[in-house]
């Protein structure tokens, strides 16, 4: 796997292997029942951004680890034609840490296991993998709609392309943007994500992503809307208590 190539993309893309951090843990204990790593996370995004509500900071962490492994597994997978098996045992993160030092892949880089550069393989990894458990271990420590999961999730995935096709563009190879919208075609048309956004106009999902769900950013202090928002302007601040998604 040539990972330099796939980091190169951004931050988001990086994935660094070999020897954890002593703050690493596997992310499968946090799925299976840990979830002080998890807890930590969201309490210093909720102290970052003076969230007023739990759920918004729980929101604005998910979307963020979500971005980390769409873009590790879609990068691979359009650059180095393979995908890193990131099983959750092996994939360890530290929740104080950002991009690309969050997530370690343990044990020897050469001798990695890696699936087919298909969709399939993306999704067996990252959203079985990874998506839904996590999913299931920020329900547990906390109210948060479902779907305004499968939002962030689908937002992410938008953005991993955006930047494939970015990077592409800077590097004159205009079939990356192409490779990257397929496989993300076949990666909406699964039902969890097909109904978290719409295209606007332009080669979806290279095109303008529009979501149907919203993060709950703005709803902190510092916060605004994101730019895949399915607001046009906030809403009014007396239904900062209803259920988003």
């Amino acid at each position: 796997m040539d990972f330099a190539l796939v980091g190169s993309v951004g931050g988001f893309f990086a994935l660094r292997t070999g020897a954890p951090g002593p703050a690493h843990v596997p992310l499968a204990s946090v799925y299976e029942g840990d979830h002080r790593p998890l807890t930590a996370r969201v309490d210093t995004v909720a102290a970052r951004l003076r969230a007023p509500e739990r759920r918004i900071a729980a929101s604005i962490a998910q979307l963020g680890l979500a971005a980390r492994l769409w873009s590790v597994a879609l990068g691979s997978a359009v650059l180095a034609d393979a995908v890193p098996d990131l099983d959750p045992r092996e994939l360890r993160w530290d929740p104080d840490l950002t991009s690309p030092d969050d997530l370690v892949l343990t044990g020897d880089p050469a001798g990695l296991r890696t699936l087919p550069a298909t969709a399939a393989s993306v999704r067996e990894v990252v959203q079985y993998g990874h998506l839904v458990p996590l999913a299931g271990a920020l329900r547990r420590d906390g109210r948060i709609s479902p779907r305004l999961l499968w939002g962030n999730a689908g937002s992410a995935l938008a953005g991993a392309v955006r930047e494939l096709s970015r990077w592409g563009g800077r590097n004159g190879r205009p079939e990356v943007a192409e490779r990257a919208g397929a496989l993300a075609a076949e990666l909406f048309g699964h039902p969890d994500l097909r109904t978290t956004g719409t295209s606007l106009p332009g080669a979806f999902p290279v095109g303008s992503f529009r979501r149907r769900s919203c993060c709950l950013y703005y709803r902190c202090p510092v916060g605004a809307l994101c730019g895949d928002c399915v607001f046009d302007r906030p809403p009014p601040r007396s239904s900062a208590r209803a259920e988003s998604g």
